[in-house]
């Protein structure tokens, strides 16, 4: 197959409809500047994906070549247009989420039915719900605090689905649910509750293999650095600060720095000088898969999963924020995933495209009969241990002033909502990231908008 960013199929530019011509954010101002200005594709570093990321999908997703192409693209520009209008209509915003084989339908939820023409005059579909996304974190919220201290793993799954502006809690015993969402003084009518099987668990093995050794066996999930220091970003249940590490071929590698778990499930590596970081995670039959950044995908989007057990699966981010309680007790903000994983798969990556998701923490099920999966986050990881995510590199830094100051920084993790100051001008973040060099704010209006 040639390079993606070489021919970008007839079908992937066609599919993209109402959202390309709607514009991206920012795209008038930037228009005027005399920096480059990257479309959201093109800061997703779409056009570098692995082929065999396309592949993958392809496989599990039910995709034809061209349609994984577009969907890739589609999702990059839903991403920056619903980042647009979570800024727009302000605490009204109730969520977003693509849907259609290539992602080509975008719905954004509002409390207000005002904000409608405003939705769709960016292309999206506007769907008018009953709680706003805060309302419903803060729900879920009530929820965790319950289920921490009663330590119930009848009730073991919690998330906003904000297809369905709702918060869901998934148990074996729906008695156990419904002691939970009255014990967190929450309206019935505002938690559904599913009844499931599944008591979701740790994914890390006992027995020898691939990856990493720390007693048990886990994945590397990103290759990071920690200024001059060398390491990567797994999960925090593979090991707790001080453990040792030996690589895939039991040579000494490094050791756990630092550790979270419960309540997160993070953790980095620092390595031995025998070991470099590079900017890639391993894909099937050993292909190297290019990391171009970390840009938060939709709900919705497709993602795929590398680890040691399984190698590479795929399938769709369901919901962000979800809460999961586990026999070591509960993690929170953690991502909910259809791609299947297990035991060994622990710590490996989750890739949307080229940008960095996060790292496998859990799930149920397996590889053979399907099953949920959960990945902590990478952005907040590298930002609660100020790690900087080894990338092949995002754009080419603007011509203009080398020094233009202001509070924008590279290697800062950025959240939606986050302000900066760059060049006299304010911009505001739209979707959620690490910044790198080309990723200045006037030259990527897909993450940046001018206040």
């Amino acid at each position: 197959m040639p390079p993606i960013h070489r021919r970008r199929s007839a079908a992937a530019c066609a599919v993209l409809g109402a959202l390309v011509l709607a514009g991206l954010p920012g795209t008038a101002h930037a228009q005027g500047s005399p920096s480059p200005v990257e479309t959201a594709a093109e800061t997703a570093a779409v056009g570098k994906t692995s082929p065999e990321v396309l592949k993958a999908m392809q496989r599990d997703l039910g995709l034809t070549s061209a349609q994984a192409e577009a969907r890739l693209v589609n999702e990059a520009e839903a991403g920056a247009v619903a980042g647009a209008l979570r800024v727009a209509v302000g605490r009204d915003f109730a969520g977003a989420w693509v849907s259609g084989a290539t992602s080509a339908r975008l719905t954004v939820a509002t409390t207000d039915a005002s904000d409608v023409p405003r939705i769709e005059a960016r292309g999206a579909r506007a769907e008018v719900v009953r709680h706003s996304l805060a309302q419903l974190d803060s729900a879920k919220a009530r929820l965790d605090h319950v289920a921490d201290s009663s330590a119930t793993r009848d009730a073991p799954v919690r998330y906003v689905d904000v297809p369905s502006n709702s918060v869901v809690l998934r148990a074996l015993r729906p008695g156990a649910a419904r002691s939970l969402v009255s014990a967190a003084g929450l309206a019935p009518s505002l938690v559904r509750v599913e009844k499931t099987r599944e008591r979701p668990r740790p994914l890390y093995d006992l027995v020898g293999g691939d990856a990493y050794y720390m007693g048990g066996r886990c994945s590397i999930g990103f290759p990071v650095t920690k200024g001059t220091q060398q390491g990567f970003a797994t999960a925090g249940h593979c090991g707790r600060a001080g453990t040792a590490t030996t690589g895939y071929n039991q040579v000494a590698q490094g050791t756990f720095q630092a550790s979270v778990f419960p309540g997160r499930d993070m953790a980095w590596v620092a390595t031995n000088s025998q070991w470099t970081a590079t900017p890639y995670v391993k894909g099937q039959g050993g292909q190297r898969v290019g990391v171009g950044g970390s840009t938060q995908s939709p709900v919705g989007a497709s993602i795929c999963r590398s680890g040691s057990t399984t190698g590479w699966h795929c399938g769709t981010i369901q919901q962000h924020n979800t809460s999961v309680t586990y026999p070591e007790g509960t993690i929170s903000g953690v991502t909910r995933t259809t791609v299947c994983a297990e035991p060994g798969d622990s710590g490996g990556s989750y890739i949307s495209g080229s940008q960095a998701q996060g790292v496998t923490s859990g799930g149920s099920g397996d590889c053979r009969s399907g099953g949920t999966t959960f990945h902590q986050p990478i952005n907040p990881l590298l930002q609660q241990f100020g790690l900087t995510l080894k990338t092949t590199g995002g754009g080419d830094p603007g011509p203009g002033d080398p020094d233009p100051g202001g509070t924008w920084a590279a290697g800062k993790v950025y959240a939606p909502g986050d302000s900066v100051t760059y060049g006299g001008s304010t911009y505001r973040c739209l979707q959620g990231h690490q910044a790198q060099p080309g990723w200045e704010p006037p030259n990527t209006p897909a993450l940046w908008q001018r206040a």
